[in-house]
């Protein structure tokens, strides 16, 4: 399964072995850490149980963006209310989509810190926001039983004959390339005067929200930086 699961900031290097442990159950074996607190650590180890080979291979980073940086679709789990709508999928439906979109190339799917769960700048740079059916009286999931039902639905969809909407025809686009397209867009729509850096209403947010419901492949968002590049304003000659 090209999946992995992305920790952003876990404060407990426990719950980073017991994650590991719930991926190994169910055959996720890619495990991508973004600023850890405590890793590596003796309690990490301890919890893996069996799956310290996971921790010992976890790719370990500064940001995000650079654990999802050749990934070419993001779930991220929340299951906090946000403010601005987000493509949300239940987690039945997220699962079966992952399995779909990794036949195009790495698949993702990020969990935020235990306390406050991902910001909205993390979130930014997902493609869907999925959440886990709980009673509303008591929703807080421990991190590593949230890794777990993610898994399971993960394995569980693998099984199911899927079929994919259309044959793209090219790649998909990575999440890196995606990031260079938005700064890209962010600059013309500057530089134009569309866009006032002083005011800038959510721009940039809601125009990522439209695109990835577009999902561009890498043909499309070549065309759309063309585009870009054409009517970005040049500097007079002297």
């Amino acid at each position: 399964m090209s999946i992995c699961i992305v920790l952003v900031e876990a404060t407990h290097p426990g719950n980073i072995g017991a994650c590991a442990r719930a991926m190994k159950n169910m055959g996720v074996r890619e495990l991508r850490l973004v600023n850890p607190k405590h890793f590596p650590h003796d309690q990490a180890t301890a919890r893996a149980a069996g799956a310290v080979d996971l921790l010992e291979g976890a790719m370990v980073v500064s940001s995000l963006e650079e654990a999802i940086r050749d990934c070419v679709y993001v779930a991220g789990a929340s299951a906090r209310s946000r403010s601005i709508n987000w493509p949300s999928l239940d987690l039945r439906d997220c699962a079966a989509r992952l399995v779909d979109e990794s036949r195009a190339g790495k698949v993702a799917v990020v969990f935020g810190p235990e306390q406050s769960g991902l910001c909205n700048t993390d979130l930014d740079r997902c493609d869907a926001l999925l959440s886990i059916p709980a009673d509303p009286g008591f929703s807080s999931l421990n991190l590593a039983m949230a890794v777990q039902v993610v898994t399971y639905e993960l394995r569980a969809a693998q099984t199911a004959d899927t079929v994919p909407e259309y044959e793209p025809d090219a790649p998909a686009a990575t999440a890196a390339e995606l990031e260079h397209f938005y700064a890209h867009l962010e600059k013309v729509l500057t530089d134009t005067g569309f866009l006032d850096p002083d005011n800038p209403r959510r721009l940039m947010r809601r125009l990522r929200r439209l695109f990835i419901r577009a999902r561009p492949d890498k043909n499309e968002l070549n065309i759309l930086r063309g585009i870009l590049a054409a009517v970005e304003p040049t500097e007079p000659l002297g």
